[in-house]
């Protein structure tokens, strides 16, 4: 007999969880643009802002939601802080030390991290295809630290630079995790609001000493207006796409779709007139291949 057929998950949550990685891997790249105008701190203190006043509606519970207890609380926390704080931050500095298209081939690895921190926190079993896809996603990562040739100009990336973006790689693994535990008990739009306003609170020292001594008036219109979609993309409409197919779609699943994260950065920095290298082809071939590994999906066996 065969194994017990699944109620098909609504192509409404796929293409949801589709579209908000997309939408991450654009502004990955078109971060860069805005570090030309604002330095890290500030930058991120005005997206969590901008987003919090566009989301100020989102706070209000749903009718049937229950009260947020102490456990809930603290994975509010955790999930900004490490997915949404240290993401930026790490995202926003390793950016100045490498290429969009370098970010891309590492965060090609979210999926391989995102089943590295299952065994070591849920103590779920790594395959045998989920172990080469690590291994695949490391020597990926590896190629490019080591990649430093001046000639190849901005496709190159420094050891710091490929450092903080692993460690970004990691922080967005560890949102997923924790996402999918919120999402049974708040709706997305109530989770996206709630940490968005942990990231402002914990961003905003940082962001007021950097403001200080910044003119405003420095930045043109254009630069603005980026960070006006920066914001709206990066903390509130990804966020909600992501939490309501999150909401339907295994967290393990769920991960196929990052893929979409490295093609739309390596999209976004062409675009921007980055060359992709030789060897960061190759490594961009190697994580991708881990993804590819990770996330296929396993044939049905039969019951």
């Amino acid at each position: 007999m065969h194994s017990k057929t699944l109620t098909p998950t609504p192509w409404r949550a796929y293409a949801a969880l589709a579209l908000s990685t997309s939408l991450v891997g654009s502004y990955v790249g078109l971060s860069k643009l805005l570090l030309l105008a604002f330095p890290v701190f500030l930058l991120a203190w005005l997206r969590f802002a901008i987003a919090a006043l566009l989301m100020a509606s989102w706070l209000k519970p749903g009718p049937a939601e229950p009260a947020l207890d102490g456990r809930t609380r603290w994975l509010l926390f955790f999930e900004s802080f490490i997915g949404n704080f240290l993401f930026s931050i790490c995202l926003l500095f390793g950016l100045r030390y490498s290429s969009a298209i370098v970010a891309g081939v590492i965060l090609a690895g979210i999926p391989a991290a995102v089943a590295l921190l299952s065994r070591i926190f849920l103590k779920e079993k790594i395959s045998t295809r989920g172990g080469l896809a690590v291994l695949l996603g490391v020597a990926g990562i590896s190629l490019v630290a080591l990649t430093r040739d001046p000639s190849q100009g901005a496709a190159a990336a420094t050891p710091l630079g490929a450092a903080l973006l692993l460690a970004a790689t990691f922080c967005e693994a560890s949102y997923v995790v924790i996402g999918k535990r919120l999402t049974a008990q708040i709706s997305a739009r109530r989770i996206s609001a709630l940490i968005n306003l942990w990231g402002l609170a914990l961003v905003t020292p940082l962001g007021l000493w950097q403001a200080w001594q910044f003119d405003f008036l420095r930045p043109g219109w254009s630069s603005w207006a980026l960070l006006v979609f920066y914001a709206a993309t990066a903390s509130m409409l990804s966020v909600w796409l992501w939490m309501t197919g999150l909401r339907q779609v295994p967290a393990a699943k769920a991960g196929v779709f990052m893929v979409f994260l490295p093609i739309a950065t390596a999209l976004v920095g062409l675009a921007l007139g980055e060359q992709l290298g030789l060897l960061q082809a190759g490594a961009y071939a190697l994580a991708l291949a881990g993804v590819l590994l990770a996330t296929w999906p396993a044939r049905q066996g039969t019951g």
